[in-house]
């Protein structure tokens, strides 16, 4: 997904990797127009380190988009690792809430940063099924869901649920959600198939 940066000191990526959680929690909350030196700020850091990692607002939500996908990614095989199937599916949905919410915070600064970058558009786009597929289909081989249950379906699903209107409850709603997408998935005689 682009170029690596360049080697950091500890404290260095320390502090990068503070100014990249307190922005995608900002940007969350309040949209892609949050106040960098309140970042800044939230990480403990001087806002002139801000900008020495991140020169630009758009760099910021580049590296903030970039970083956000990578660790959903990463959270999936963790999960799957250390969780029963049907637990690391459900899970990594509602890990993948928090990257929807980041999402929504970039907005059009996104929409017009994907169109300059497209290969950060392609890798997530690619990586999202591909994993949701993984997660299901050990989920599936384990018996702890229904084997009736298709990939298609899950995506279609999870279209729904991101692409809800925003409100001031959507996360808590999506998460509810979320929770009654595998209860259905779990239940019922196809489960034992």
């Amino acid at each position: 997904m682009g170029e690596a940066p360049p080697a950091l000191r500890a404290d260095a990526r320390r502090n990068r990797d503070k100014l990249l959680a307190e922005a995608a929690q900002l940007f969350a909350e309040r949209g892609v127009n949050a106040a960098l030196e309140e970042i800044a700020r939230r990480a403990g850091v001087g806002i002139g380190t801000l900008y020495r990692h991140f020169p630009t607002r758009d760099a910021l939500i580049a590296t903030v988009y970039q970083h956000e996908s990578e660790a959903l990614y990463a959270a999936a095989e963790a999960m799957a690792a250390t969780l029963p199937p049907d637990e690391a599916l459900a899970r990594w949905m509602h890990r993948s809430l928090d990257m929807m919410a980041t999402k929504r915070g970039l907005g059009d600064s996104l929409k017009a940063l994907l169109r300059e970058r497209p290969e950060l558009l392609t890798a997530s786009k690619s990586g999202f099924p591909a994993t949701v597929e993984r997660l299901l289909n050990a989920a599936k081989a384990s018996g702890r869901i229904r084997g009736d249950v298709e990939l298609a379906d899950v995506l279609h699903a999870l279209n729904g649920i991101y692409a809800a209107p925003e409100s001031a409850d959507w996360r808590s709603r999506s998460g509810r959600v979320l929770d009654l997408l595998m209860a259905g998935m779990r239940q019922g005689p196809a489960a034992a198939e």
